[in-house]
């Protein structure tokens, strides 16, 4: 599997490579400046990512106060790739503190957010306008029919969600399809082998209502890249929490060591065995993955060089389970003996996700 094998995302026809740009770090200013790239560093990521197939990238207004936006379209026009690539950007933070309606998810920010995006981006329209977290407070209602005017006025290709509750993704597609408006293909969750807890209600919803999940932190924040170590003195390694108190569990700790085996058995590294992972899990569209060089990225690419057998993957399977909790218990294969007879054989849906399409952009 490489980046040039393309999926289709959702219940959609827009096919995406199983690994997303993550752009979170292009730029110097906001909340993302300490660890933000200038456009001549984030240049050599983006074309390697070109290069490699890629077509999936991911912005946000919010990142880098907006210049994530900015020099993204600023190279997106540069390489000419504008029709090639599907561009995603996402709203719901306050782009102004004094203003109570310039964030949230109310059809006035919306509308705002995107026009203000478009022209950061330098384009007429987005891919995929994701809501980029759930407000509590703007009635789902109002948030479809903004997607949807949007779809109609071509400003947006396709809608999704991010960072929301299962039942407010569940109910947001069961009504764009009851009253025939732009459905959502998206769901932007973190999702991780020290994280797995989407798997609970998000991936199945993704599944039965065809929203393809797209997966940001799969490397758990760096952990899983075993740079971090535990010892009695605290973090050591060669990340930047290094010196801090530990906020990893026992058990995570213990399914690093795992990962660190899968890995020397495979002759691969930590992250690639993490990223293989979950990008190849059922229901995932593809794995968000952010760079600081273009070697790094370069690095990550190739974690879909390989194929997780399946003696490791049960291995990494069983080291990151979290047992269910409460009702979810009810769900689980060994409790359905309570509910059919053992001489009744009853098969699920297949797991796994639409075709290959393989060499889909003529490069």
């Amino acid at each position: 599997m490489t980046l040039d094998d393309y999926f289709l995302l959702g219940r959609s026809g827009l096919r995406v490579s199983r690994l997303a740009l993550g752009t979170m770090n292009f730029g110097t200013g906001g909340f993302h400046a300490a660890y933000g790239k200038t456009e001549d560093e984030a240049r050599p990521i983006f074309r390697r990512y070109l290069e490699a197939g890629g077509n999936f990238i991911d912005t946000a207004d919010f990142y880098t106060g907006g210049e994530s936006e900015t020099i993204l379209g600023n190279l997106v026009a540069e390489a000419g790739v504008r029709d090639r690539v599907v561009l995603t950007t996402k709203f719901t933070n306050s782009v102004d503190p004094g203003d109570p309606n310039a964030g949230g998810n109310g059809r006035k920010h919306m509308i705002r957010a995107l026009e203000a995006s478009l022209r950061r981006l330098g384009t007429d329209y987005v891919d995929l306008f994701l809501l980029h977290t759930w407000d509590r407070v703007t009635p789902v209602e109002e948030v479809l029919r903004t997607f949807d005017d949007l779809a109609r006025a071509g400003k947006i290709r396709h809608a999704g969600l991010s960072d929301v509750p299962a039942w407010y993704a569940a109910r947001a597609q069961t009504l764009a399809e009851a009253q025939s408006l732009t459905p959502m293909i998206s769901l932007q969750l973190p999702y991780s082998l020290i994280d797995r807890t989407v798997e609970v209600e998000h991936v199945p919803v993704g599944q039965e209502l065809g929203l393809g999940v797209t997966a940001w932190s799969p490397l758990g924040g760096g952990f899983l890249t075993g740079k971090y170590r535990h010892s009695d003195a605290g973090l050591t390694g060669a990340g930047r929490l290094a010196g801090g108190e530990s906020s990893w569990t026992d058990r995570q700790w213990a399914l690093l060591k795992v990962v660190e085996t899968v890995a020397d058995e495979l002759g691969v590294t930590m992250a690639q065995v993490a990223l293989n992972w979950v990008a190849t899990q059922p229901g995932i569209g593809a794995a968000i993955v952010g760079a600081s060089s273009a070697d790094q990225l370069g690095a990550s690419v190739a974690a879909l060089d390989f194929e997780l057998p399946a003696e490791l993957r049960a291995e990494l399977d069983r080291a990151s389970a979290v047992p269910p909790a409460s009702v979810y218990r009810m769900f689980t294969p060994d409790y359905q003996e309570w509910l059919v007879s053992p001489d009744v054989k009853v098969g699920g849906k297949p797991a796994g996700y639409h075709p290959v399409v393989r060499n889909w952009v003529q490069r």
